[in-house]
């Protein structure tokens, strides 16, 4: 098979009108499709349950977006069988053949474009830009993780002895279990979903309460390329219910998860309890959130500091893993820079994703209730500068909220707050903003705004995070541009968007045969 070279999504170019009537019109038609019914997929079954969970739209939470089936732990164990009963062919199938249905997901994807991006706006809050990032994203791995399983398909060659041929092959682990976030619930359940089975894996999808539907558009793509059945197996359903029981079922060998903190350390404990009956130790693979932050020095460019800061900070209402809620700032600059922050942000429009506003709705009344009790928390430990303010009557909108003169020990310092809240504090010198840096739990993403040599290679040695971005925000990592993930409290190390990340789903295997 000949794969091209591996070249990122290129982006849609707003300005032109034909892009702008598309997007709407695909809003109208999507809008139409609201309150339908979806089942799960199990083995060769679509199975529409008793009990449907509706999905709410965050920026009128009167509109529903669709009802999807529930599975209960009989629907998951129907699933792990007929994962199990999957993986007896598709293991044997050759990395290029399984490549190939990415290939095509990928196309079908492109053709859908509008379309996804619209379910994007209305299920998870976000506007036409941050819709297309996540779309682009979710296209970039299926473009990479194909190629990159074809490389690894190939194998490797090892040192030959006289009359011994030996072999570095890689063989699949067998059943998984996919569970991702809603921040991103195209992106990340392609990712996480592609790379596994990619591999020669089966799997079962666990897509998030929140964001189910998004998840269903994503298995009507891979029905479409015609993925054999069992491969891919769609289990929506209560944590509590279902989530321990397949992370725990002696029959699936590794889990797969992005999420919150505290739910992946769950999953975690939890996995590597042995079940009798099993016989091999699971594989967690867990991204977990952070408490990102963007340092700055007097030397820095101050204008490209605030944009960066802001976007950082705001940028998805401050939902997402990524997102920079604090700002450590040299004190020669703190107020000037503190003054064009503000002004920044006072500039970003608030209002629903569908109208293309900056800011949209966090996700739901639970992060409404949490991120609001956090800024309260903020108004005690801190001076607020701007925003404060939140109207949950239609939609969960929060303004974006900066403090300023924040306790390197505080709250809102150190605790990750998943909404558009920032934290600012004042430092005498780069080296001490690095050490309130690295004073969190968290090791994701960091960034330094300098002009000076020497900084960046100190930051390059003691900015404790999995991407670290030099004069940018720390948002926005590409796949295979810069490979994500982090460690600590974020998660495994596991990097995205990259062959490396493809070996956390096969096992290596030595062959040695005297010729």
């Amino acid at each position: 098979m000949a794969v091209l070279t591996f070249r990122n999504e290129p982006q849609i170019n707003w300005r032109e009108k034909e892009n702008k009537d598309r997007i709407r019109h695909a809003l109208n038609n999507v809008k139409e499709q609201f309150s339908r019914e979806y089942p799960l997929y199990v083995g060769t079954q679509e199975i529409f349950t008793d009990k449907k969970l509706p999905s709410y739209n965050p920026s009128d939470h009167e509109e529903i977006i669709g009802f999807v089936s529930q599975a209960n732990t009989e629907r998951v164990e129907e699933a792990i069988l007929a994962a199990r009963k999957s993986f007896l062919t598709w293991q044997l199938k050759s990395f290029e053949e399984r490549a190939s249905y990415l290939f095509k997901a990928a196309e079908v994807m492109r053709s859908q474009k509008f379309e996804l991006m619209a379910w994007q706006i209305y299920e998870a809050g976000k506007n036409w830009t941050e819709a297309e990032g996540e779309l682009n994203e979710a296209i970039d791995f299926l473009e990479m993780y194909g190629r990159k399983a074809i490389e690894i398909g190939e194998g490797k060659d090892l040192i030959r002895l006289p009359g011994i041929d030996n072999r570095l092959e890689y063989t699949p682990l067998g059943v998984g279990a996919i569970i991702p976030p809603w921040n991103f619930p195209l992106a990340i359940v392609v990712g996480m979903t592609v790379s596994a089975i990619v591999t020669g894996n089966t799997v079962l999808l666990k897509p998030a309460s929140l964001t189910p539907v998004i998840a269903v558009k994503f298995m009507e793509i891979m029905k479409a390329v015609d993925l054999p059945e069992g491969v891919i197996n769609f289990v929506p359903g209560p944590s509590r219910e279902i989530g321990d029981y397949m992370v725990a079922h002696k029959d699936v060998n590794f889990v797969s998860f992005t999420g919150s903190k505290d739910a992946g350390l769950h999953i975690d404990e939890v996995a590597h309890t042995r079940i009798p009956g099993q016989k091999w130790i699971k594989r967690v693979v867990a991204e977990m959130g952070g408490k990102n932050g963007v340092v700055v020095d007097k030397s820095a460019d101050l204008s490209s500091a605030a944009e960066g800061i802001v976007s950082s900070a705001f940028g998805y209402q401050g939902q997402k893993c990524s997102a920079g809620s604090r700002a450590i700032v040299h004190e020669s600059i703190y107020e000037q820079l503190i003054d064009e922050v503000v002004e920044r942000a006072r500039s970003l429009r608030i209002g629903p994703g569908y109208e293309n506003n900056e800011v949209g709705p966090v996700i739901d009344e639970k992060a409404f209730e949490k991120i609001t009790e956090y800024i309260q928390i903020g108004k005690e430990e801190a001076t607020l500068v701007f925003g404060g303010k939140s109207d949950k009557e239609a939609g969960y909108f929060i303004e974006p909220t900066i403090f300023k003169d924040v306790n390197s020990n505080s709250r809102i310092m150190k605790e990750e707050i998943f909404g558009p809240v920032l934290a600012i504090c004042k430092v005498t010198d780069i080296k001490e903003g690095i050490e309130i840096y690295n004073n969190t739990e968290f090791g994701l993403t960091g960034a330094i705004y300098t002009n000076k040599r020497d900084q960046i290679e100190y930051a390059r040695k003691h900015m404790d995070c999995g991407n670290l971005f030099i004069n940018g925000k720390c948002t926005g990592a590409m796949v295979g541009v810069q490979p994500f993930g982090g460690y600590y409290m974020s998660g495994t190390g596991s990097k995205t968007g990259c062959l490396e990340y493809l070996l956390n789903f096969v096992k290596a295997k030595t062959v040695s045969e005297n010729l």
